[in-house]
């Protein structure tokens, strides 16, 4: 498997002109080595693959990864990896510029200006993570499984939930339920936000007891073999009164739409569009202020990213949530999230957790 990815990430070192690139962000590490430890470093050119470790993890690199030299190391990047470019002959090394620190790019700089080496930094963005953001069968594989347990976690969530119970309790019920049932710990926070809370997209569980008749929003994940899943309902204990139907409705309708209509080849933008057009038309396009969604894998927010001013091209084989929703300050909100999977042109909704009511 890795040799296909580095076959499929070589041409586009190729194309920027570059001798070898060094890839440093962890999870790209793992997605073209099989390396899993949180300290390494991949070197990869046309005919070289590299992996640079310390003493903690050589032994660990040796049982992960097949078709990777693996060499120990010791120190800052300044410390080897000039040297061992210099053995290499490469004169134009591509790096990742939103990983790699300001202050090694700067010690690499320095060392390389000091020793007098004709060796250029150049920048690079996202090339691994083009290349991740088309899942392979294997990857999507483990993507439902982390999928199916997200929504057995929402059913044990409806079971436990109610009026008198904290948003922190909820919080951890259910993520025993994840860890016990095979989840790798949770990829984020997970969020239980009522009443007003539930205004706050990114809100964090707290003492808040829930009550009857207010909007509770429920947001969470499992991993699976490293992959993510990401989910959110919001629900009700109780009657509610007039706004939540309202809003819940509307989103609910932006989401249907958006799912019924992206299909492969139209922009992250266009996307976005289609239900934020919903949300906008029905007079809260100020109370929407995240974008429609984003890719999920190895981590939980890769590409593709869904939002007004993504030029993000959609394609068969990417995985990303949709999730829309109506955020009013004081009162609370709704969001609902579902997890898809771009299938012959068309999304296919992995989640199976319903959403035609929102009512306990």
């Amino acid at each position: 498997m890795t040799v296909s990815r580095l076959q499929r990430l070589r041409p586009l070192i190729a194309e920027k002109g570059l001798d070898g690139l060094l890839v440093s962000q962890p999870k790209n590490c793992c997605y073209l080595s099989g390396f899993t430890g949180s300290s390494g470093w991949l070197l990869i050119s046309d005919s070289y693959a590299l992996l640079a470790t310390d003493f903690r993890y050589t032994e660990q690199a040796k049982k992960e990864t097949q078709d990777f030299e693996i060499i120990q190391i010791k120190g800052e990047p300044h410390n080897w990896l000039l040297d061992l470019i210099s053995n290499l002959g490469w004169h134009k090394l591509g790096f990742e510029a939103e990983h790699l620190s300001f202050a090694a790019h700067h010690q690499l700089a320095e060392t390389i200006k000091g020793k007098q080496l004709n060796l250029e930094l150049i920048p690079t963005t996202n090339l691994a993570e083009h290349l991740r953001s088309i899942k392979e069968p294997e990857e999507l594989e483990l993507i439902m499984k982390a999928v199916e347990l997200t929504d057995a976690a929402f059913e044990q969530a409806k079971a436990i939930i109610r009026p008198g119970v904290t948003e922190k309790e909820i919080a951890w019920e259910i993520e025993k339920f994840l860890r016990r049932n095979g989840s790798e710990g949770v990829p984020f926070e997970i969020i239980i936000a009522s009443g007003p809370n539930s205004a706050l997209p990114h809100s964090k569980p707290t003492e808040r007891i829930i009550c009857s008749g207010e909007p509770v929003l429920i947001d969470m994940g499992a991993r699976v073999g490293s992959y993510c899943s990401d989910f959110s309902r919001t629900l009700c204990l109780g009657k509610p009164d007039k706004t939540l139907p309202e809003i819940y409705n509307i989103v609910l309708e932006a989401q249907l739409l958006a799912i019924d209509r992206i299909e492969s080849g139209m922009t992250a933008a266009e996307a976005d569009k289609l239900a934020r057009s919903v949300i906008e038309q029905a007079g809260y396009g100020d109370n929407f202020g995240h974008g429609l969604g984003h890719g999920v894998g190895l981590t939980i927010h890769e590409l593709p990213t869904l939002s007004a001013t993504s030029s993000d091209l959609l394609g068969d084989g990417m995985v990303f949530t949709i999730e829309p929703g109506i955020y009013l300050t004081g009162y609370g909100g709704v969001r609902i999230e579902d997890m898809v999977t771009l299938e012959k042109g068309r999304a296919k909704v992995l989640t199976r957790s319903g959403k035609d009511s929102f009512q306990l």
